[in-house]
């Protein structure tokens, strides 16, 4: 399914921390341990994170969003979540595509990032928007059934 020829695309912008509710609610659908919208709120308010959101016609719930925290030069994403009801349309892509720009804009020459090694659709996206894998965490994510998955370490250069 593709959101192309729909008649509200996704319009990305600034995320604000009064959408932190929004975000919690579709980091809880995508990951183990969701964060919470008072993490959400914390984080939004920090001058070094950087977050954008996806919503159908720039209106309504947010679909979708990427979230990183910027130091002088280096970025990390630390997350990237769509809804349930958006997802294999090309929301992620679309996001990731803003954030990075939007990352190198305001100064980004690498962008690091974590991602579980069983998250095929997120290591796909990442590979194909240049990632590459630096180092392994063995047995980082918990799992509530089954052993922990190890992390992949990847990075970007932006410039």
């Amino acid at each position: 399914m593709s959101w192309f020829g729909r008649k509200q695309p996704p319009v990305v912008t600034d995320a604000r921390a009064g959408d932190a509710a929004g975000l919690a609610a579709i980091h809880a659908s995508g990951f183990e341990r969701g964060w919470d919208a008072h993490e959400f709120e914390r984080m939004l308010a920090d001058r070094l994170t950087i977050a954008h959101l996806s919503r159908p016609g720039g209106k309504g719930a947010p679909t979708g969003f990427a979230l990183s925290r910027l130091v002088v030069d280096e970025a990390e994403i630390l997350t990237v979540a769509v809804a349930p009801s958006s997802r294999r349309a090309g929301l992620a892509t679309l996001l990731l595509q803003h954030h990075l720009g939007r990352l190198a804009a305001a100064g980004a020459h690498k962008v690091f990032l974590e991602v579980a090694e069983d998250n095929v659709a997120a290591l796909r996206l990442y590979q194909r928007h240049g990632f590459n894998e630096i180092a392994r965490r063995q047995a980082y994510y918990a799992r509530a059934k089954g052993p922990p998955a190890t992390a992949i370490i990847m990075e970007l250069a932006l410039r």
